[in-house]
């Protein structure tokens, strides 16, 4: 089946835009095989104009993990007759990215709401779970759940190109108004573990110093000492309060080289002021971050992925 792609305009940087010192491309709306724009990266660069936003994984990739993490608000974006489904241009902003691992914050199993109404729709609601439908060929993919509505639910997810273990929740919930849990994997990267957390913090600041403290706990009690760690996600830490808690746990965060930038912002997409989502890491050194930018990405999300390149320290 071909499909027109139907966001005009499409660029998720501006035009030959460079950021970090990374290519940035230029999306086309050319019509694209659903299936080529999917799993065939081939396919999908002869049907659209230099479609990857960052180089491609090199000789480095033995010594370099590239680690991105994206709040994907659901799928959806806008409100009543204006609500559209957005997971279908977030399969090729997910795959573009070309990250070793990618956390995602407010991901979905199921909505009998939502799979209703876009059900007839040309590139309606995916048969599977939103987690196994991102995931790009030969990605593996973990889920679990934090929130329970009357529709459906919500939760944390990990893709990753590389060999998965046993999957683990811990409920970080602080009061019943928000349901908030971490997603813990092991990572079986070059034959070193690397423990992955996916987490998505609370609206309000005191709960999100309590929540980081569980994790510091969680991180003490489940995970050996002397193994790297990393911890990504929305962590909605308007005031930048919560790097200090997160280092008492033995993590630092993963900031730019750029020292007039180190803390790129990605919230709200369409004008970024604030750092919500952030990498964490034990074990790693940062050499290098981007936030890719653009009428493209600010249409998927209200939130822009934050993208690391790590080497063990």
């Amino acid at each position: 089946m071909t499909v027109e792609w139907m966001t005009p305009g499409w660029n998720p940087a501006a035009p030959g835009g460079i950021i970090g010192g990374m290519r940035i491309a230029r999306w086309t709306t050319r019509p694209l095989s659903l299936r080529a724009s999917r799993r065939d990266p081939v396919a999908m660069n002869a049907t659209s104009e230099d479609f990857t936003i960052l180089p491609a994984q090199t000789l480095t990739a033995t010594t370099r993990l590239r680690v991105a993490t994206y709040n994907i608000h659901k799928g959806v974006r806008g409100l009543g007759a204006a609500k559209r489904l957005e997971i279908h241009n977030l399969v090729l902003g997910v795959e573009a990215l070309d990250a070793d691992l990618v956390f995602l914050q407010e991901v979905r199993l199921h909505h009998t709401r939502d799979a209703a109404r876009f059900d007839q729709t040309i590139m309606g609601w995916p048969e599977q779970g939103q987690a196994e439908f991102l995931a790009p060929e030969g990605y593996n993919s973990a889920y679990r759940s934090n929130a329970f509505t009357k529709h459906g639910e919500h939760g944390n997810a990990l893709l990753s190109r590389w060999p998965l273990g046993d999957v683990g929740h811990h409920d970080v919930s602080d009061h019943r108004f928000e349901q908030r849990g971490l997603l813990y994997v092991p990572v079986d990267w070059n034959g070193v573990t690397v423990h992955a957390i996916v987490a998505h913090f609370g609206l309000v600041h005191s709960s999100r110093m309590r929540q980081a403290q569980r994790l510091a706990q969680y991180i003490a009690n489940e995970l050996p000492a002397d193994e790297p760690v990393l911890v990504a996600g929305d962590f909605n830490d308007w005031g930048e309060r919560l790097d200090e808690p997160m280092a008492a746990a033995g993590l630092s965060r993963a900031l730019s080289k750029d020292k007039r930038l180190p803390k790129r912002p990605t919230f709200p997409s369409r004008l970024p002021v604030f750092s919500l989502d952030r990498i964490y890491m034990r074990g790693f050194r940062c050499e290098g971050t981007m936030v890719p930018r653009g009428g493209g990405w600010a249409r998927m999300s209200d939130h822009l992925p934050y993208v690391a390149e790590l080497e063990l320290s």
